[in-house]
């Protein structure tokens, strides 16, 4: 499956457009990763702990925005953007949304 952020692929002309496909994850904080969050704002530096939970809230994101293209019988996503919003306080939501395409290489 090819993923983009553009419109277009090069090398490959659309065939045909499936629709608008998606994939969501809602993540809670951790009492540990606040924790040493809180420590580290202290002295400054990389929160690693909301590194690691925002690289695997993408992934998950994306993973389920793919399995919808696949089920659509697309072999691309074009136009694929992230977006994120607090759900409450210490919870907030990854989304991840494009439109699922059937590509063909350019002869």
């Amino acid at each position: 499956m090819i993923v983009v952020n553009t419109e277009t692929i090069a090398g490959y002309e659309v065939r045909e457009s499936k629709g608008l496909v998606q994939g969501n994850t809602i993540r809670a904080k951790h009492l540990g990763r606040d924790f040493a969050a809180s420590l580290k704002n202290l002295v400054g530096g990389e929160l690693r702990g909301y590194t690691e939970l925002l690289i695997e809230a993408r992934r998950q994101a994306l993973e389920r925005m793919l399995a919808q293209a696949e089920q659509l019988g697309a072999n691309a996503v074009v136009n694929v953007r992230f977006t994120t919003s607090a759900i409450t306080q210490g919870a907030a939501e990854l989304y991840a949304y494009g439109t699922a395409v059937v590509v063909e290489p350019v002869k």
